[in-house]
């Protein structure tokens, strides 16, 4: 069966599993592929190479950094001969390609993007343009690709593949690889790209049947014109595949955000973020820190609800199995997309444009689907700024629930009890179109926290902050900085209660700084602590709100290392006396 019969199939069960808005539905001129990335919303990342034999150690040492890139001076350093010598040595001859397509329909996905060529050049398909490939090198003498395409299909899923362009650390011209080849002569870049860069593409989007996208990655310092001739390549062989953005020079189908990126408001435009079940991305034998059925299930939601698609890794590790650690964790968290549809596929984002104090929302049809993350202990669950009548509040599509409006929000009486695992879903279903206050708010029952990226500034700016910690992990914060003794960082908040809130600051830094926080233009608090380079919660007070409605809280340094502070996030908690 052709992949596009097949990929309609999923289209017409994405489509059923959510029930349809009445009244006519206008024909949908997607490709099968743009309505398998846009409303299946959840793939499988498949890291898989040569790097996967070493499983992060050489000659007996650790190196705890992603373990696909053991091979790079910035970790092992292996010399190119000694690193191609290990072919010989790599037999992951467990390597399943229908298990894993069972696993990743277990876990609700709907298809899967497997490393075809890492960043070390070795390819893990049969290719006629190098030896260095799974088939000629090792003695597995298997393409996996084949398989695992074969299997997507044969069982209705998506297959695409990542393809590292420009950086090539084995292949003469490769980016950050050698510059001569083993005479001595000089080899070029270009030479590169039209020798074994596009001859491997052509493979790729020729021999494996309909694909859904190739994943380029790390375009480096590659010019427009290389970036534009892949771009057309992947068209004439695969007209309705999609491009990731990261073939370089903003071309490209999608977006990728950066690597283990949740943004904390909606984005425009199709894209999609990407996270590992492990900390790296390869599978190392000494990164133990697995991401638990928990996560999954709030940063899936999270994602989509930000309006993208999350795309998540397996590495395998050198006889080619996936983790048992992190294959149950998908399994567990399948249990809940399976279980919770709607949240996920042809789910919209959230019409609020962040999160809420106690979760997610997102759209089906014309219903808001509440995924409640911290369950209220007291019986109410408070919704802020929504300006559309309720007709009706399920719990779990079943329980029906009682609610009223208070202060202009609605209020939905639930059980004490958490009725679900990982996250509760309530389902609201309007008496009109969708209208929505996306203010931020002050939840009365729980801590509300409110980003940077959400204040008004003066004298300062807002920037994004991003690092790596161990195994390659990237975080993430957009923070105000750049502050002088004029600088304000102001949020405008909505309360829905009056009465005492604790108030704590997000920063990093050197030195101490002295902040003032002012309640409706008036000092209300006055406070510093030690800092480090660290990003930590520090308390700063209590302030009385008086009245429900909207207050500024506003921040200023009065003294102290104001250069290097860094400000990502306020909170108040409600402190109840």
């Amino acid at each position: 069966m052709k992949l596009n019969v097949l990929l309609l199939s999923v289209v017409v069960l994405l489509t059923a599993s959510c029930s349809q808005p009445s009244g006519t539905v206008a024909e949908d001129t997607r490709s099968p592929q743009e309505i398998l990335f846009e409303d299946g919303n959840y793939a499988m990342f498949i890291h898989f190479g040569l790097y996967s034999k070493l499983e992060g150690v050489w000659k007996d040492k650790v190196y705890y950094g992603n373990a696909e890139w053991i091979m790079n001076s910035g970790q092992a350093g292996i010399p190119i001969e000694e690193y191609m010598a290990e072919a010989a040595g790599f037999n992951p001859s467990e390597f399943d390609a229908d298990a894993i397509v069972q696993l990743a329909k277990d876990a609700g996905m709907k298809y899967i993007i497997i490393t075809s060529k890492h960043h070390e050049g070795f390819a893990m398909f049969d290719t006629k343009v190098s030896d260095f490939d799974i088939v000629d090198a090792t003695p597995l003498k298997r393409d996996l690709m084949a398989e695992l395409a074969e299997a997507c299909h044969r069982e209705g899923l998506g297959i695409g593949f990542y393809y590292s362009q420009f950086q090539d650390w084995t292949a003469p011209g490769g980016g950050r690889g050698p510059q001569t080849d083993a005479s001595g002569r000089p080899v070029s870049f270009d030479e590169y790209f039209r020798t074994k860069c596009v001859p491997q593409v052509e493979e790729l989007t020729t021999k494996y049947g309909d694909i859904q996208l190739i994943w380029f990655d790390t375009p480096g310092e590659m010019q427009r014109q290389y970036s534009q001739e892949l771009v057309e390549l992947v068209r004439k062989n695969q007209p309705h595949a999609l491009v990731s953005s990261r073939v370089g020079n903003g071309l490209g189908d999608y977006k990728t955000l950066g690597d283990m990126e949740v943004p904390v408001s909606n984005q425009e435009g199709r894209w999609e973020g990407i996270d590992v079940t492990q900390v790296g991305w390869g599978f190392s034998k000494y990164d133990n820190e697995w991401k638990s059925p928990e996560f999954i299930v709030h940063t899936l939601v999270s994602t989509i609800a930000r309006g993208g698609t999350w795309m998540l890794n397996v590495g395998p590790d050198s006889k080619g199995r996936v983790s048992e650690m992190a294959a149950a964790a998908l399994r567990k968290s399948g249990k809940w997309v399976h279980a919770h549809p709607q949240v996920v596929y042809s789910a919209g984002p959230s019409p609020w444009g962040h999160a809420l104090p106690w979760g997610d929302a997102v759209v089906q049809g014309d219903r808001i689907e509440l995924i409640v993350f911290d369950w209220p202990v007291n019986g109410k669950l408070w919704v802020p700024g929504l300006k559309t009548p309720v007709k009706s509040a399920r719990l779990e599509g079943k329980k029906k629930l009682s609610f009223s409006v208070e202060d202009g929000w609605l209020c939905i009486n639930v059980p004490k009890e958490v009725p679900g695992e990982y996250a509760s879903v309530i389902e609201l279903t309007l008496k009109g179109d969708i209208d929505v206050d996306g203010a931020i708010c002050a939840d009365p029952d729980r801590t509300s926290a409110f980003p940077a990226e959400f204040a008004s500034v003066k004298d300062c700016r807002i920037r994004k902050s991003s690092w790596t910690e161990k195994f390659g992990e990237w975080k993430f914060r957009n923070v105000a900085q750049g502050f002088t003794g004029s600088s304000t960082v102001t949020w405008t908040v909505g309360f829905q209660a009056p009465g005492i809130y604790n108030v704590e600051l997000d920063y990093a830094g050197a030195d101490p700084v002295e902040w003032k926080v002012l309640l409706d233009g008036k000092e209300a608090l006055i406070d510093w602590h030690k800092v480090t380079g660290a990003y930590a919660w520090q308390p700063l007070g209590w302030i009385r709100i008086e009245t429900p409605g909207t207050h500024t809280l506003t921040l200023l340094p009065s003294s102290g290392d104001m250069a290097n502070a860094k400000v990502s996030s306020i909170r108040v908690t409600p402190i109840a006396l």
